[in-house]
C-alpha cells in the first residue's frame, strides 16, 4: 500500500554455554526445518504438509531509512513479535526500500546500505527464531537518480534487477522466506509486466521475468511472488503472461482493499479461483479503509474456501480516521476492528504453534556448530556517572577454522540504552544499533584464536539502581550459540 507518509561495576569475565554437535534448524510442529516451497498449487512446509499463509505485513521499512529518521517504526523485538504470534500469525511480510538496501541515491549510510541490510537480516533471523516465515517485499524504488520515496509504475530497469540479485544472495540458504518481487504494479500493461517496457514517465522498467531471472541467477531457489496489475488488484491474465521459472516456484499475489476494482465475491471468483487452481495464491495485502471489518469478514470468508493464503495490512500503528489502514492501535497488539476480524481468523484456523529447536537459524547446515567461549569485560571502577564500557570478545574453541559469520549482540535491560559501539578492526565487522547493539564479524577464526574485540559504550537511565544487567549473544549463521551476562555496580 502506497503511504506519502551500561559507574561501572568490577571486572566480569564469564564462559557461556554452549550447543556443539547440534545440527541448526528452525522446527515447524511436526519437527520439521521451517521451510515453505510450491507444490503444485499448494504451498508446503518442509514435511510436504500444506501451508496456508496467514500473517501481517510490517510497514516502516520501507520509508522510515529515505525519510532520515530510522530504519524500523515502532518496536521489532522479540516482545513486539510475540505479540504477532499470540495472534496466530505464521507470516510477516517486509516492505523493502530499494535505494536503502543499495545504498543509493543520498540515502543516508546511517539508515541505508550496511546498516539497513544488517537490520533486515537480524529482523527475518528473530522472526525466524519465533517460528515465523518471512516474505521480502520490493515495496518502494525509483530509477536513475530519483529518489525511492514511494511506489512506482513497475520496478525499474536501472536498479531493480540488482536489488534482487543482492537480496537474493543474501537469504539465498534461507528456506523459510518468500521473494515478493514488486508490490503493486499499476499503469501498465500486461507485456510490460512480465517483459519490461518504456513507461509512460519515460523511464525503462523491468519486466517480472528479468526479475525471476535475477533472483534465479544467485541459486536461490524460494517461491516467488508476483502481484497482478492493478495495484496488485488484477489477476485476470496472470496465467496468460506467467513468466518461466526454472525452479517451478511461482506464486501468484493479489492486493485486496474495499476499494480495489475487484472487491466482490464474484470477481474474486472469476479472476483468482481460476488462477488459485494452478498455482498457490497469497494475498498480499487485505485491509478496509477506516479499518472496519464488513468487507475483510467477507473476503476471509471467500479466502477459506479457496485455500488463498492472507496477509493483512498492516502491524503499524496508523491513524483509521483519517482513512489509513492498520490492524492495531499499539504495539502491543491491541487490535483495531479490522485487526480483531483477522486475529479471530487466525486463531481459528492456525495449525498448532510451530517449536523451536534449541538453536534457530536462518539456513539449515550439515556441520555442527563452532564450540565458542566469549568473554563480557567491564573496565574498572571510574567514576563515570550513570554510563559504561564494556569489551566483548569470542574464541573459538574447535580444533579447526571456520570462516562462518558471527553476529555478536549487546544489550541491557529495560533501563539501559546502548549508545554506540566501536570496533578495532571495523573492516571485518558490520554494526547496525536497533533495540540492541548488533555486529556481523565475516572473518575466519583460527583455532583458539578470538575475533577483534567490540567495545560497547552504554548509558543506565534508571535513577536509584544500584546494579544494572549487561547482556551479549552470540550468533552463528543466526543461531544463539553462546550467551553470557554481567551484574554491573552503579555510583
Amino acid at each position: 500500500m502506497s503511504l506519502r507518509r551500561v559507574v561501572l561495576g568490577v571486572v566480569v569475565v564469564l564462559l557461556a554455554g554452549m550447543l556443539a554437535g547440534v545440527t541448526p534448524s528452525v522446527a515447524g510442529a511436526a519437527g520439521a526445518p521451517l521451510a515453505v516451497t510450491v507444490s503444485g498449487n499448494r504451498l508446503v512446509d518442509a514435511a510436504g504438509s500444506p501451508v496456508r499463509l496467514q500473517g501481517a505485513n510490517r510497514s516502516g521499512t520501507e520509508y522510515a531509512c529515505v525519510q532520515g529518521w530510522g530504519i524500523f517504526s515502532g518496536p521489532v523485538d522479540d516482545a513486539a513479535i510475540a505479540a504477532m504470534t499470540g495472534w496466530g500469525i505464521n507470516t510477516v511480510r517486509v516492505p523493502l526500500n530499494q535505494d536503502c538496501w543499495l545504498g543509493l541515491n543520498g540515502v543516508s549510510t546511517t539508515y541505508g546500505g550496511a546498516a539497513y541490510r544488517a537490520a533486515i537480516v537480524g529482523y527475518v533471523q528473530r522472526l525466524h527464531a519465533a517460528g515465523l516465515l518471512a516474505v521480502l517485499d520490493l515495496h518502494w524504488n525509483a530509477p536513475g537518480t530519483m529518489r525511492a520515496t514511494d511506489q512506482a509504475l513497475m520496478a525499474d530497469a536501472d536498479h531493480s534487477p540488482a536489488f534482487w540479485t543482492s537480496v537474493a544472495s543474501t537469504f539465498r540458504d534461507d528456506p523459510a522466506v518468500m521473494f515478493d518481487v514488486y508490490n503493486e504494479p499499476h499503469d501498465i500493461s500486461w507485456a510490460c509486466w512480465r517483459d519490461g517496457c518504456t513507461t509512460s514517465q519515460g523511464w525503462r522498467a523491468a519486466g517480472m521475468q528479468s526479475l525471476v531471472d535475477a533472483v534465479r541467477s544467485t541459486g536461490a531457489r524460494q517461491p516467488i511472488i508476483l502481484n497482478g496489475l492493478g495495484w496488485g488488484n488484477d489477476l485476470s491474465q496472470w496465467l496468460a503472461y506467467r513468466p518461466v521459472d526454472p525452479a517451478g516456484q511461482l506464486v501468484a499475489g493479489v492486493h485486496v482493499y474495499n476499494h480495489s476494482q475487484c472487491a466482490t465475491a464474484a470477481c474474486w471468483e472469476r479472476e483468482i479461483a481460476p488462477v488459485a487452481a494452478q498455482v498457490p495464491v497469497v494475498t498480499g495485502e487485505l485491509g478496509e479503509v477506516g479499518c472496519g471489518a464488513g468487507f475483510v469478514n467477507g473476503y476471509l470468508d471467500w479466502a477459506d474456501t479457496r485455500g488463498v493464503s492472507v496477509i493483512g495490512w498492516t502491524w503499524t500503528v496508523f491513524n483509521c480516521s483519517q482513512g489509513q489502514v492498520a490492524m492495531i492501535t499499539d504495539y502491543a497488539g491491541t487490535p483495531t476492528v479490522m485487526g480483531a476480524a483477522l486475529r479471530d481468523r487466525f486463531r481459528r484456523t492456525t495449525t498448532p504453534s510451530p517449536t523451536v529447536s534449541p538453536s534457530p537459524t536462518v539456513s539449515p547446515s550439515p556441520t555442527s556448530l563452532l564450540p565458542l567461549a566469549v568473554n563480557l569485560l567491564s573496565p574498572s571502577r571510574a567514576a563515570l556517572g550513570a554510563s559504561g564500557q564494556h569489551r566483548v570478545s569470542v574464541a573459538n574453541r574447535s580444533a579447526t577454522t571456520e570462516r562462518r559469520p558471527l553476529t555478536v549482540a549487546f544489550a541491557g535491560g529495560p533501563a539501559q540504552t546502548v549508545v554506540s559501539v566501536s570496533t578495532p578492526q571495523s573492516s571485518a565487522w558490520t554494526c547496525v544499533r536497533d533495540t540492541e547493539a548488533r555486529c556481523t564479524w565475516s572473518g575466519g577464526l583460527a583455532p583458539a584464536a578470538a575475533t577483534p574485540t567490540m567495545d560497547v559504550s552504554s548509558r543506565f537511565a534508571s535513577s536509584g539502581a544500584t546494579t544494572a544487567q549487561s547482556v551479549v549473544r552470540v550468533y552463528a549463521d543466526g543461531v544463539v550459540v553462546t550467551s553470557a551476562s554481567a551484574e554491573t555496580i552503579l555510583g
